[in-house]
């Protein structure tokens, strides 16, 4: 490889790395129109942007010469949204810069605070954390920008989305106007190009060629499964591609858990990354992954951001992404520098529009078919047993025994012996229910005129226990196979809610069905009376039907209890048309704001500033 940009030292270490070219990023970001500019650079994770902003740097922070100089303080301070990202950027510098003589330090939030201290004390020439824990040690005296010569911000979009923009206003307010600064973000929406005016001086836009071509390695496939399937779907996925490292994607630390202790059960090698995790056991968790301990990492969006998984073979989308660009980011942990990839989405009937707006959005094509089966499986071990590298090495010093356990035991007992040891140590492969393998017709909006023949259930939540068609629709169609299309019209009352079920989908429920403990549907023998009136009084404010009482908030929970606001919101707002309104609602005056309900009237009262009152 040979880059006349590239200062001899890096070249070095890239070469030692086996480097044979450089990626289209990496070639971007060496451009003769880059010297000296601040850069915008559109890049996924994979596309080897860590490496593309070491170089892009070297020239400030080297001026010329082969060695790094022994300073005070930091010439490059590298700002990553999550531990686990700042640690690989880390890692990738580290070797990076070895022979320039760099020193690298890592501030990040889980870390001993004296340590990291002690290394910024001794003069690292570049710097790598997250905001908070960098705001920190600014505020405390640890950490001296004055001498900074370029910042990166790394995944900056999702920097935003974890609400770090007054930490990332803090730390570059407390460096030079002077110097560089290089943002990389998988996509540049209008929040992260109000971020590159206010951070950023007539910088360089960069698209990074070829980023569209990434998930070329990737193979997508939709698996369409019964709601009870799921989980067995996964265990079979990883059973029949038995990939060197597999990640499965989980949408809350609940399901995480829940997952890795029933693969746990089955004997699969998985370890668990979620927020609630310290830094030591993430760190465990990666270690674990990369030595080939544990094959399988059961993870969350936020913790699994930007991790780089050697031999990444199978991404499974356990619960599907909320968007096209978390479909996209999770997928690319696999299909990396030219290896192949499969990205696996699990589709009960439910989701199955879902998946699809997902996909489209996203511009891929998905394979639609069944889950593997059992006997898909099987045929597939069959195929290793035939395949399996001992049976191709002639015999060597294991020649006399294979001799007199062929006299004593026989060729077809010695085989199937074989055979025998070699499932002992695989899971077995789950029984599924055999459904269709044809992809699902194409989106069609359906007309709500008349529903046809249905059936009426009775559910034991309303009002009080904050029951909302939304909240209702997965857990029916889970609990019995339907899609949305089988239901009609969903009535919320006071203490119960009616469900118009189509006639013909009625007897999955049988006459009493729990969808969660404590959540029961019952079948009505008629039509119920749904011109009753919605309460008049105070709406109560109990706890939605059986949920779990919060755990400790993290990054991830913040996005959580913010989407939640915002489908309490809308809820709230078509709630003044439907017909599942609350009286409260109704009774609100217009233009008044919040309902006369939510506060009592000695709360609204302002206060008297008098000792004693609540006064500012």
């Amino acid at each position: 490889m040979t880059h006349d940009m590239i200062a001899a030292p890096l070249a070095a270490a890239l070469a030692a790395k086996g480097y044979a070219s450089l990626t289209p990023v990496q070639d971007a970001v060496l451009a003769a129109e880059v010297d000296g500019r601040d850069l915008l650079v559109s890049a996924q994770t994979g596309s080897g942007k860590t490496v593309a902003f070491g170089l892009a740097m070297a020239p400030d922070l080297l001026a010329g010469a082969d060695q790094l100089p022994q300073t005070g303080a930091p010439l490059a301070l590298a700002i990553a949204p999550t531990r686990e990202l700042a640690l690989q950027v880390a890692r990738e510098l580290a070797w990076l810069y070895a022979e320039a003589g760099g020193q690298i330090a890592t501030c990040v939030g889980g870390m001993d605070y004296r340590n990291e201290r002690r290394a910024l004390e001794r003069g690292a020439q570049i710097v790598v954390g997250t905001p908070g824990r960098l705001r920190d040690h600014i505020e405390r005296g640890s950490l001296d920008l004055s001498g900074l010569r370029a910042a990166v911000l790394d995944e900056a979009d999702e920097m935003l989305d974890l609400g770090f923009r007054e930490d990332l206003e803090f730390i570059l307010g407390a460096a030079p106007s002077e110097r560089r600064t290089l943002m990389f973000s998988a996509t540049v929406p209008p929040a992260i190009e109000k971020l590159a005016r206010d951070f950023q001086r007539d910088a360089l836009r960069i698209t990074a060629a070829g980023e569209a071509r990434q998930h070329v390695d990737i193979e997508y496939r939709a698996l369409n499964v019964t709601p009870r399937d799921r989980e067995p779907a996964i265990f079979n996925l990883l059973r029949l591609h038995e990939p060197r490292t597999a990640i499965v994607f989980c949408k809350t630390r609940a399901n995480v858990n829940h997952l890795l202790a029933r693969m746990a059960n089955r004997g699969f090698r998985a370890v668990a990354l979620s927020g609630e995790l310290s830094q030591q056991e993430r760190s465990h968790a990666l270690l674990a992954l990369r030595d080939g301990r544990a094959q399988v990492c059961v993870a969350t969006d936020v913790a699994a951001r930007g991790i780089d998984l050697p031999g990444l073979e199978l991404v499974i989308h356990a619960d599907l992404p909320t968007n096209s660009e978390t479909l996209l980011h999770r997928s690319g942990r696999t299909g990396r520098a030219g290896a192949k990839g499969i990205s696996a989405l699990i589709v009960p009937p439910a989701e199955q529009k879902k998946a699809q707006r997902l996909l489209k959005t996203a511009r891929l094509e998905a394979t639609w078919g069944p889950a593997p089966s059992a006997d898909d499986v099987r045929a597939r071990d069959d195929a290793r047993i035939l395949d399996h590298a001992a049976l191709q090495a002639a015999p060597e010093d294991e020649a006399d025994l294979a001799d007199a356990l062929l006299e004593r035991f026989g060729a077809q007992q010695l085989a199937a012996a074989f055979i025998r040891m070699w499932r002992e140590g695989r899971p077995t492969p789950e029984e599924l229910t055999v459904i269709s393998d044809r992809a699902p017709a194409p989106i069609v909006p359906r007309d709500r005129g008349d529903f046809g023949d249905a059936a009426w259930f009775s559910l034991s939540v309303g009002h009080t226990g904050r029951a909302e068609a939304r909240w209702l629709l997965p857990k029916i169609c889970e609990a019995g196979g339907i899609t949305r299309d089988a239901i009609g019209a969903i009535r919320v009352r006071e203490d119960e809610t009616f469900v118009q079920i189509a006639q013909a989908m009625a007897d999955r429920f049988g006459a009493q069905t729990e969808l969660e403990d404590g959540l029961t549907m019952r079948r009505l023998s008629g039509q119920p009376s749904l011109d009753r009136p919605a309460p008049s009084g105070p709406r109560r404010t109990a706890p939605r039907h059986a949920e779990a009482p919060a755990p400790a908030a993290s990054a991830e929970d913040g996005a959580s209890e913010r989407s939640r606001k915002a489908r309490w919101t809308t809820a709230e707002r078509k709630a003044r048309k439907a017909d599942i309104k609350p009286a409260a609602t109704r009774d609100q005056k217009p233009g008044r704001g919040k309902a006369a309900w939510a506060k009592p009237a000695a709360a609204r009262q302002k206060p008297s500033g008098k000792p004693g009152g609540r006064g500012r």
